[in-house]
Parts: C-alpha cells; sequence; structure tokens
C-alpha cells in the first residue's frame, strides 16, 4: 500500500513538473512583437515607404499590412518568414496600394515565434489612422540673395504651406537643407561650386521640399551669378620632394612602389576620401545662427596661397597631376595660437588626410570654419567656443611643409572662399541685411 502511494506520489510530481515545464514553454511569451514604424505621419500618399522595425526575443515569425476602411481590409503585403529572427527591418511601398481618397487605417499586424497559442504564437495589431495626401506641398521665395560668385554662397529664405518632412537646395543635384526659423521661414545657406561655371550654375540650383505623406515639390530657383578668377601655377615635383612626402605620410599610401606613386595616390585618392568626409561632417550642424559679425582670420599673418587656386604638377617634364587648394594659407610665427573665427559649436578634432591634426566648427545652417595643418588641438568636439578663444596651435601636419593655418569655410559641407566671410561689407549685403528685411 505505501509502494503505491509512494508511487502516486512521485508520478504525480512527473506530471506537475511537465504541466509546468509546458506551461513555461507555451505561456513565457505572451507579449506580440515590439513595433516601430515610420515615417510617423497620418498622412501618406502612392509614393510613401513604411519602415517597419520588429523586436521579439522569440523571433519575427509574420508580417502584414492592410488597408481598413468601411470595415473592409485590404491586405497590400503579407510575408511568412523562413528564419525566425529577433529582429527584422522591412520597407513596404504605398505604390500598388491603390489607395482612394479620405481617411481609412492602416492595419500592421506582426507575429512572433513563440509557442504561445498552441504554436500560433503572439500577434500584435496596430491601427494608425491616416489620409490620402497627393497634393505637393508649395514654396514661397521670401528673399533671394542679390548675387552670388564662384566659389562663394548664399542664403535664401522661403516659406512653405505645410509641415515638411525635408526642404532646401539642389545645386547640380547636391542636396543641401534648410532649416525651419522661430518666425516660421526656413533659412538655406549654399554654395556655388569653384568647379561649376556661372552659366552652369545659374540653371542648376532649385528649391525643393518633401512633405510628411512623401509628395515632392522642386522648382527652379533664379539667382544672379558671376564668374571668378583663381590664380593658376604650375608646380614640378623633384625626387627629394617626393621621397620627403613619402617619408612622411607614406602610411596614406601602403602599397605605393615608389614615391611618385605615393604622392599621386595621396592627391588624389585621399584627398576625394577627405572630401567625403567634410560632406559628413557638414550635416552636423545647428538649426540657427550662432555667429554673430564677419569671421576673424588669424592675426598678424601673410597669406601664403588662395582659394581655389589650382595646381598643376608635373615630374620629369611631364603632367601628372592637379589640384584644387581649397582655402586660405596663413602664415605667422611657429606655434602661433589659432583663434576661432566666430562664435560656435567643435564638431571635430583630430586628423584627416591631407589636412593632418585639423578643428571643424559649427557655426550654423550648415556654415563651418576649418582650421588644418595644426601643431596641437585646445579643445574637443561638443565644446562651445568663443569669436577669438584660442582653439589651437599652428604647425606642419598633414600634406604641409612649413608651419603656417590652412583656414576654410564650409557651407553644406563644400568648401567655399573665405574671403566673403571675413568681410563684414559682404555679410552685410548677402546675409544679414537681407535676412533682416521684412517677410511678404
Amino acid at each position: 500500500m505505501r509502494k503505491n502511494t509512494a508511487f502516486s506520489t512521485i508520478l504525480a510530481l512527473l506530471l506537475t513538473v511537465v504541466l509546468v515545464a509546458g506551461g513555461y514553454t507555451f505561456f513565457k511569451d505572451m507579449d506580440g512583437p515590439v513595433l516601430q514604424i515610420t515615417p510617423v505621419t497620418d498622412r501618406v500618399s502612392p509614393l510613401t515607404v513604411l519602415h517597419i522595425a520588429m523586436n521579439d526575443e522569440s523571433g519575427i515569425r509574420a508580417l502584414s499590412v492592410g488597408i481598413r476602411k468601411n470595415n473592409v481590409i485590404n491586405v497590400i503585403f503579407k510575408r511568412h518568414f523562413d528564419e525566425y529572427l529577433p529582429n527584422r527591418v522591412v520597407d513596404v511601398s504605398l505604390k500598388d496600394a491603390n489607395l482612394r481618397e479620405g481617411a481609412f487605417d492602416l492595419e500592421i499586424r506582426a507575429t512572433d515565434g513563440s509557442l504561445a497559442g498552441f504554436g500560433q504564437g503572439n500577434t500584435r495589431t496596430v491601427l494608425l489612422p491616416m489620409r490620402l495626401d497627393t497634393q505637393p506641398p508649395r514654396i514661397s521665395v521670401k528673399t533671394l540673395p542679390p548675387n552670388v560668385r564662384r566659389g562663394g554662397a548664399a542664403v535664401v529664405r522661403y516659406a512653405i504651406d505645410e509641415d515638411v518632412s525635408e526642404s532646401g537646395v539642389l545645386v547640380a543635384g547636391y542636396f543641401v537643407p534648410g532649416f525651419l526659423q522661430q518666425d516660421g521661414t526656413y533659412l538655406c545657406f549654399f554654395p556655388f561650386p569653384y568647379t561649376m561655371t556661372a552659366r552652369d550654375f545659374k540653371t542648376a540650383v532649385e528649391i525643393t521640399a518633401t512633405d510628411m505623406a512623401g509628395n515632392v515639390t522642386k522648382s527652379r530657383l533664379t539667382v544672379m551669378s558671376f564668374e571668378r578668377n583663381f590664380k593658376s601655377d604650375s608646380l614640378e615635383l623633384t625626387d627629394d620632394f617626393l621621397r620627403v612626402v613619402q617619408h612622411k605620410l607614406g602610411n596614406l599610401a601602403p602599397d605605393a612602389v615608389n614615391p611618385l606613386e605615393c604622392y599621386l595616390h595621396i592627391n588624389n585618392q585621399v584627398r576625394a576620401n577627405d572630401v567625403r568626409k567634410l560632406r559628413e561632417i557638414g550635416r552636423d550642424t545647428a538649426a540657427a545662427m550662432l555667429w554673430k559679425g564677419p569671421f576673424q582670420r588669424l592675426p598678424r599673418s601673410a597669406a601664403r596661397a588662395g582659394f581655389a587656386d589650382h595646381r598643376f604638377f608635373t615630374y620629369q617634364g611631364k603632367l601628372v597631376g592637379e589640384s584644387f587648394h581649397l582655402g586660405f594659407d596663413l602664415a605667422s610665427v611657429r606655434n602661433a595660437e589659432v583663434p576661432a573665427a566666430n562664435s560656435g559649436r567643435v564638431v571635430y578634432v583630430g586628423g584627416m588626410g591631407i589636412y593632418g591634426n585639423m578643428i571643424v566648427i559649427d557655426h550654423g545652417l550648415g556654415l563651418m570654419s576649418l582650421y588644418s595643418h595644426l601643431h596641437s588641438q585646445l579643445v574637443k568636439a561638443g565644446d562651445i567656443v568663443e569669436k577669438g578663444q584660442a582653439v589651437a596651435l599652428t604647425g606642419s601636419t598633414g600634406l604641409a611643409f612649413g608651419d603656417h593655418l590652412h583656414f576654410g569655410m564650409l557651407v553644406g559641407g563644400i568648401e567655399v572662399t573665405p574671403l566673403e566671410w571675413i568681410d563684414a561689407k559682404w555679410i552685410q549685403d548677402n546675409v544679414t541685411g537681407r535676412l533682416a528685411a521684412p517677410v511678404n
């Protein structure tokens, strides 16, 4: 009798363990996937692409997206995943959704890979009230620059009749963002690249805006553009010079088989990579003007090279390369203190290719100042600096041979002539004076 009782007790315990284990397996995950849907908006168009990010520790089993209107749902996307990954991102285009005018609900259903629901998994449903919007935003230009010269910069002020996800100016397809101001208008500083002629630039500038539903407006922006002449020089590369370059900067061209190849790699590939990095840095900007008045140059300095000086390089009498010098070379005493040209926020401190040790200061709205070939930097990224504050010491790092400061200005990540920004009259006539004008 006791044996039967003991056996029954053990059997009951085993059954309890099995039930508990089974219950834990089936019910440990009772929540559906976490969903993040962008863009965050209540208006869509056939151009809208939904970016759906899903997360669940049990993995993502399936996703469906439908249009619900008048209690009828039209499924526009449905997918069952072969592999249950804990994180998935899916883009769903509304291009073929056959959207109709009026309000509707966007229904998004995501199911995890758990054994809940007797193996069916947990499903999370998100209903988003939406409305079809097929009308592009309307842009009204309030203030245009009086003129802009090759290698220089300009600013436009404009208004938009609805909320937008982005707006700005396209220069030959290169997008420079505009920024919403407290008065409800937008400001956009944009460059006249030194590589373009006035004729090409005049027909290559457009103003654009994309609303929250994805509708795009794009129209020609009429700008008075003028040429500017730049210096041109031919420089002979000697073997001694090339050996010095390879000894100093050979790490930038580790596969070069001789000093000439090393120099050409640095002058071409490294220089081009620096341009791409500066464009990336140019996006880290404040939405307001952080500066005031003309920009300050290195005190008691002499100019050694100008903006967009065109240099042709020859070796043993043959043309082997060329480059444009994009800034001012200013020479003073050795390790001279470098002042911040204007107030702003430090967005980059470090080394970069041909520039060597470098600092970039953001002055807002995509306007930045650049200081390179430095011996040392006295600030760090994120620091707020005031005009005239010492930020570095001059040096000869990077592709430099002699202590000096390479001072540059950038608009939208593209280098422009510093000459305009150190000129109080130019700033008054082309920037601050025009921005202070009343909005029509």
